[in-house]
């Protein structure tokens, strides 16, 4: 009689385990649960400013190498954050608006991309439905052939989420709804791009915990980040910007410091910079101070935006 008991039990709770609501996967469109979550905050300095020579990091990115070039009549997309001014004050920064702003510009002026094809979402419009909006939009209008950027600028986080990878912690960037943080994780943004038409995207994070975004790795991306996967990202009135961002894009793209190699012979963007990617981050890497920048390169060669 005991045994056909335990077989009952045994029955019951596998039906239990096998029903839908048991079986249903998290809905990557909304925001995960999680557990052990920590914010990590982006640290705003006053007067620590970083390096500012021309120096290159032991080990380049950048190969001097043009890699391929995109297409007549191919598109350029991209979706710029940058958050300093979250729900209430506590967890308000300084900068990141700059950051997202001063990538836009250096796209529109020096890179051809035109501002229908950029969602700039700065502080409160930067909310979790904005940017999945913005990925989505994107997403429905990108060929095969297009380019996309994405950049983030703001507050990191870890924690262990229910996001569909396998890892101990997980990192998140931290975006909001308008009156609470809500937290957008790796694995949920690797879902997010992973039906990308397009392999050519280049990811760009100025956050705390950015070396966690390797989630995102796949053909043909590069993948920036402001500091290892376990480390904190500055920013400080010396750069008025992120000091990742400042380097990679203020004094690196716009400012042509990056520019080691002659890409394309002056003929492709006579009139603008031919500053790869590679170039950009081994410069960043080169002179930030207190964080260590972290690239993930699946671009064959260099990739000029």
């Amino acid at each position: 009689m005991k045994k056909l008991i335990v077989a009952v039990l045994v029955a019951v709770l596998v039906l239990v385990l096998l029903t839908p609501a048991a079986l249903a996967k998290p809905d990557k469109d909304k925001p995960l649960q999680a557990t052990g979550v920590e914010l990590v905050k982006k640290v705003t300095t006053h007067g620590r400013p970083g390096g500012g020579g021309r120096g290159r990091p032991g080990k380049q990115a950048a190969t001097g190498v043009l890699g391929e070039q995109l297409g007549t009549g191919a598109n350029k997309y991209a979706i710029l954050i940058g958050i300093s001014n979250y729900p209430g004050t506590a967890n308000d920064l300084q900068y990141c608006d700059d950051d997202a702003q001063d990538i836009y510009n250096a796209l529109t002026t020096l890179y051809g991309y035109t501002s229908g094809n950029i969602h700039l979402l700065l502080n409160m419009s930067a909310s979790y439905a904005a940017i999945l909006g913005a990925v989505n939009d994107i997403k429905s209008k990108a060929g095969a052939d297009d380019e996309v950027v994405f950049f983030f600028s703001g507050h990191g986080a870890s924690g262990k989420a229910d996001d569909g990878d396998k890892e101990k912690r997980d990192e998140a960037i931290v975006a909001h709804d308008e009156s609470n943080l809500v937290y957008i994780w790796d694995g949920q943004l690797k879902s997010w791009f992973a039906d990308f038409n397009t392999s050519r995207i280049i990811f760009i994070f100025d956050s705390c915990l950015a070396g966690g975004m390797t989630d995102l790795k796949a053909d043909g991306r590069v993948i920036n980040m402001a500091c290892s996967e376990n480390g904190v990202s500055y920013e400080d009135g010396s750069w008025q910007n992120g000091q990742f961002t400042y380097f990679f894009v203020e004094r690196g793209m716009s400012g042509g410091q990056a520019d080691i190699y002659d890409h394309d012979e002056d003929t492709i963007l006579p009139e603008a910079t031919d500053v790869v990617v590679e170039e950009a981050f081994d410069y960043a890497k080169a002179n930030c101070r207190m964080q260590k920048p972290t690239i993930s390169d699946s671009f064959s060669d260099d990739l000029l935006l």
